[in-house]
């Protein structure tokens, strides 16, 4: 079990393999990120219960959450940060507090059970062919996003992609994401 920096996210669920653009503009979640600027430059993204929070508890931010990389940081002149990530792993958090401004926790990895049987590649085949149909009719990002899914061999990869690009509320992504 390791301790990162964490930053509470408003509006999105981040899921591991996704890579997310950022504006960061809270003081609390900027110290985060410059606490990290001179490490290896990892994260925990977690959604937060209320959106509408400025300044959330420990307790109003999800235990499920996402370790980044941060790939790019970029301080604005008008003192927001853009910032890039790539998700890594799904974790739990505990013992979430506010050191030095900023929330750290700690962080256990959630694992997954694989399976490469029949059933499972069959399982991939369908979600794949209904995922399509879904992309179709909803409008979403059309071709691209089918060679992409189409290209995705693993089913943890699989389901978290199409997750991410689900239109469904925020509560839903995050029960995907536990």
């Amino acid at each position: 079990m390791q301790t990162f920096p964490v930053l509470p996210l408003r509006d999105i669920v981040v899921f591991p393999h996704m890579v997310v653009p950022l504006f960061v503009g809270r003081d609390k979640s900027v110290r985060a990120l410059e606490a990290i600027m001179g490490d290896e430059k990892e994260i925990i993204l977690t959604t937060q219960r209320n959106a509408g929070d400025d300044d959330p508890s420990p307790d109003g931010l999800y235990q499920v959450g996402t370790l980044c990389s941060v790939l790019q940081l970029l301080k604005l002149p008008d003192g927001t940060v853009k910032v890039l990530a790539e998700g890594r792993e799904r974790v739990a958090l505990s013992h979430i507090h506010d050191e030095q401004g900023y929330f750290i926790a700690e962080a256990t990895p959630l694992t997954e059970a694989m399976n490469d049987s029949t059933d499972t590649k069959a399982l991939l085949q369908t979600v794949r062919g209904q995922f399509e149909q879904y992309a179709r009719l909803a409008k979403k990002q059309g071709a691209d996003l089918s060679k992409t899914i189409t290209d995705i061999a693993d089913p943890s990869k699989l389901a978290d992609t199409i997750a991410a690009n689900l239109n469904v509320t925020l509560e839903i992504k995050q029960d995907l994401l536990e």
